[in-house]
């Protein structure tokens, strides 16, 4: 479906029926990131999938902030009928994406899920990389984006075709979503303060073998939020719902299916598989 945001259209995957799952895709993604995982759950859960603006089959603008990328959020909820919280799952930026929507909504949050991602914002010097990068794409077109990432998102025996049909997909992505996306990542707040306000259930959850987001980076969010559990996976790089979808469906799964007969993580101590 298409929803109007503010004059932007986006685009918005709904499948399934019951308690809520929201997925937000990281940079520059599209929602076909999720399919395994939708698959696999959507017999169970209503699955929200958005193209973020200015990525995959969403209009762009010019210039957007992650508090632009949050509002998108809520207004896509809102456009499917679904005002009570959703179980929120986040991917690289969408996790940066999720921790501005829990500081702007936390009403509609009902767990969180943090994949593959940090909470510190830029250092100096990688925000001159993205001001190269975001002159070299308007230059040359989003495919100089795909290639200069493509190696860093996968682990050493990814498949070649999964590499390559990922390259094809972020090349396509418009390039004023993806200099837009850019500047946004570079100004993004620093998420470490609200890591102790995070007062829901929480799974995070890395591959063993992320350059981008290492899993130390995950061991100290998990230390960070009170009851949150975190799942190293064995052989996966930055992408983990495309490289390993059987694991982090099973990940995912038993996560809900927890929230669903009533465990309440922050009950326990934090938990580490």
């Amino acid at each position: 479906m298409k929803i109007k945001v503010a004059g932007v259209e986006l685009h918005c995957d709904v499948a399934g029926g019951g308690p809520v799952v929201l997925f937000v895709h990281g940079f520059p993604l599209s929602g076909r990131l999720w399919e395994p995982a939708v698959r696999r759950l959507s017999s169970a859960y209503r699955c929200i999938v958005p193209d973020l603006r200015g990525m995959g089959r969403s209009r762009g603008t010019a210039t957007a902030t992650m508090q632009d990328y949050a509002e998108d959020l809520a207004v896509v909820l809102d456009a499917v009928g679904e005002t009570g919280p959703v179980v929120a799952v986040g991917l690289s930026m969408g996790g940066y994406v999720l921790f501005e929507f829990f500081r702007r909504h936390r009403g509609r949050v009902r767990a969180l899920v943090l994949a593959d991602t940090q909470a510190v914002d830029d250092k100096p010097e990688t925000r001159a990389r993205r001001q190269e990068m975001i002159a070299a794409v308007r230059q040359r077109g989003s495919s100089v984006a795909a290639e200069a990432m493509i190696e860093k998102l996968f682990g050493p025996d990814a498949p070649a075709g999964l590499r390559r049909e990922w390259l094809e997909i972020m090349s396509a992505s418009p390039s004023e979503g993806v200099t837009a996306a850019l500047q946004a990542m570079a100004d993004r707040p620093d998420s470490r303060p609200t890591l102790a306000e995070i007062d829901v259930p929480t799974l995070i959850a890395v591959g063993e073998h992320d350059t981008i987001t290492p899993p130390g980076v995950h061991r100290e969010m998990h230390e960070a939020i009170r009851g949150a559990s975190l799942e190293i996976v064995p052989g996966a790089g930055h992408m983990l719902p495309v490289e390993k979808p059987e694991a982090f469906g099973e990940i995912l799964e038993r996560f809900l299916a927890e929230l669903e007969l009533g465990d309440d993580p922050l009950s326990n101590s934090n938990t580490v598989k």
